[in-house]
């Protein structure tokens, strides 16, 4: 009786602590309505006059924690209606923000510093009236919409339990998603917590329920009938500086723009320029011991099913270097922000829409500057 009592407290002070913040954060409240509704206003940081910076260079290790520690407080502030809707208009306008959670951060700011260069804007990765204005003038349509869970939805099937080992995923069978909440908040393009803040009282295990999700095209399964479809992609350009992909056109305009987990130390992203061989929708994934990836420990090649959370992802985008490929990812709260084992790793979304319009043969380009 104690412990239930005590378990009580607990959750109440919990919720508590949830409102609290909340409040503090001075974001308004996440509404439907609030997000349609939101106009551009100055952060905060902004309205501050700038500093004098100190003399003397940071060394890397400094500016990195400095980094972190920005990241980490961008994460505990609550989403923003205002954020939740630049990141929709952007996601529709092909610059993708990544998951869409409503919050600061570095996939963001990339999506928009893209954005302002392609409309000719002062460059700055900073939300202003003037970026503003152009996202509203991309479209009229609502930023969030009303979706009807399905019995479909609710059936799934999932995979109760995704085992974390590479070695123990190639006897689960297809990768299918693990929950109805992870399933939706993907096809519309959403942290799974941004998902839940939107739809609180919603029960996923029952057909006929009304969610809020963003307006977006939702992300559908299996190839694109037609692909590559227009416009038609021809040249890649994959930016280590900037952990972006930009994808090209024939004539040579600038169609899309995605954050992206590209290398890592353990296995850096190549060099160069390489061309693209091929595109598979619902791939197969093989291990070959030969890579040596960190914490794999087989010593025989071995293949895990396709599905959402392949470690590819639903699309794997061939290149000319032996081993390397453009591909979606299990886990896209993190794209943009851990590293890859060395190829280039999108969300399952963008690298659905980059693969529906690449052409084989496309030539891809790695930038270093």
């Amino acid at each position: 009786m104690e412990r239930a009592w005590m378990r009580g407290a607990l959750a109440a002070l919990s919720v508590w602590s949830a409102a609290a913040q909340a409040a503090e954060s001075g974001a308004p409240d996440l509404t439907r309505e609030a997000i349609e509704n939101a106009a551009f206003r100055e952060s905060p940081e902004e309205a501050k006059p700038d500093k004098a910076s100190k003399p003397g260079k940071k060394s890397k290790k400094e500016a990195e924690a400095k980094k972190e520690a920005e990241a980490k407080k961008d994460a505990e502030k609550k989403p923003d209606p205002l954020l939740v809707k630049v990141q929709v208009l952007l996601d529709r306008a092909r610059f993708s923000p990544g998951a869409i959670d409503g919050r600061d951060g570095e996939n963001l700011r990339g999506a928009l510093k893209a954005f302002a260069a392609a409309q000719g804007l002062p460059e700055g990765d900073r939300l202003t009236r003037e970026i503003f204005d152009r996202l509203q003038a991309t479209g009229k349509e609502p930023v969030v919409t009303q979706y009807t869970i399905t019995e479909e939805d609710v059936k799934g099937p999932f995979v109760e339990k995704m085992p974390p080992k590479m070695e123990e995923q190639a006897e689960v069978g297809p990768m299918r998603y693990t929950n109805a909440r992870e399933m939706l908040a993907e096809r519309f393009h959403m942290q799974r917590d941004l998902f839940s803040a939107l739809n609180p009282n919603v029960p996923l295990d029952k057909a006929g329920g009304t969610l809020v999700v963003a307006a977006v095209p939702p992300l559908g399964e299996g190839k694109v009938e037609g692909a590559p479809v227009a416009p038609k992609v021809t040249r890649i350009e994959v930016d280590k500086r900037t952990k972006r992909v930009r994808a090209f056109a024939e004539d040579g305009k600038l169609t899309a723009d995605y954050p992206a987990s590209i290398g890592s130390s353990e296995k850096p992203a190549p060099d160069g320029s390489a061309k693209v061989k091929a595109v598979a929708f619902d791939p197969w994934y093989t291990y070959n011991p030969k890579y040596q990836f960190k914490g794999v420990k087989a010593t025989k090649k071995f293949s895990i099913h396709p599905g959402p959370n392949s470690p590819v992802g639903v699309v794997w985008i061939d290149l000319s270097i032996p081993s390397y490929g453009i591909h979606g990812t299990p886990e896209p709260e993190k794209v943009g922000k851990t590293e890859s084992h060395g190829c280039i790793r999108l969300t399952n979304w963008d690298a659905h829409d980059l693969a529906s319009h690449t052409k084989k043969g496309a030539k891809v380009e790695f930038l270093d500057k």
